[in-house]
């Protein structure tokens, strides 16, 4: 069962961040970020008492079970702004990827954290993190691209590395206090809340036009939000039941699914080059769920 709700995982986010690709190109890195936390935080309310209730929320636990999930929804926020934002300049089956790459990241962290690590796993997170330099290194922009698109093209890569450090502090943080502390539904909406909450003090900081979604938007919006919110909840229910690395693992997969629809409905272009490195990232991430 923690396999199937892994892989759904995947299947979620791949969905939702393929939306996402759309929703930045049309009203932004902050607003798509907003619309999406706020919309799967109204689904989650809704839903609530049907997948558990308030939990530790409501029961007594007192201050420390909110404490750890505000600090996983700030995390969080912060890992989607950059995340959303690689989307928004880079291309979708480039930064998917390398977005992905962070179970490597999140074994090592565990690692630091006294988790004794096999052969197997470190050659995963070797081949990992060598996929990310290969994708990263073979992004060529064509000469009569303007000097401009060469930029956006590399921002596009720094952002998806740091979302993918972002994610991997996120899922160790999850796996370790916040789910055992505040209960698998439960966490996702106070990340869903904070998340919104911080995203909403970016658009007033950056003094951007603050409005509701409207026409194909609004659809985007409930389609992120659904998707990206059912992810998270698999995901936290799947790390009840199996070790944090392999749902963290099957859950990463979620490039592969960016890749395909990619390549599907978009035609982006990739090298030869790019696509070892997509491959060696995909190698070590099997390596690393062994």
């Amino acid at each position: 069962m923690a396999i199937l709700l892994g892989l759904l995982t995947a299947l979620a986010w791949g969905g939702s961040d393929f939306i996402a690709r759309f929703a930045t190109h049309r009203v932004g890195t902050l607003r798509t970020m907003l619309y999406m936390q706020v919309t799967g935080f109204t689904l989650l309310t809704i839903f609530l008492p049907w997948l558990g209730g308030w939990g530790h929320l409501a029961d007594g636990s007192g201050w420390q079970p909110w404490a750890w999930g505000v600090l996983a929804g700030c995390i969080n926020a912060c890992s989607t702004l950059v995340f959303y934002r690689s989307f928004e300049i880079g291309k979708i089956a480039v930064v998917g990827p390398v977005s992905a790459s962070y179970p490597a990241l999140t074994l090592l962290i565990s690692w630091i954290g006294g988790e004794r690590l096999t052969s197997v796993r470190v050659a995963g997170i070797v081949l990992t993190l060598l996929g990310v330099v290969i994708v990263a290194s073979a992004e060529k922009v064509p000469p009569e691209s303007a000097a401009a698109g060469a930029l956006k093209n590399s921002r596009g890569l720094g952002w998806a590395i740091a979302a993918a450090f972002g994610f991997a502090v996120l899922f160790w943080l999850l796996g370790v206090r916040v789910v055992p502390r505040v209960g698998a539904t439960q966490a996702v909406w106070l990340i869903r809340l904070t998340s919104s909450v911080v995203g909403l003090a970016a658009i007033l900081i950056a003094k951007q036009p603050l409005q509701l979604p409207r026409g194909e938007v609004r659809w985007m919006a409930l389609g992120m939000g659904l998707f990206d919110t059912a992810a998270f909840v698999f995901s936290n229910h799947g790390m009840r039941m199996e070790q944090v690395a392999v749902i963290s693992v099957l859950g990463s997969l979620y490039g592969a699914v960016t890749v395909g629809l990619a390549a599907i409905f978009l035609r982006e272009h990739i090298s030869r080059w790019q696509w070892v490195g997509i491959v060696t990232i995909f190698t070590g991430i099997y390596l690393i769920s062994r």
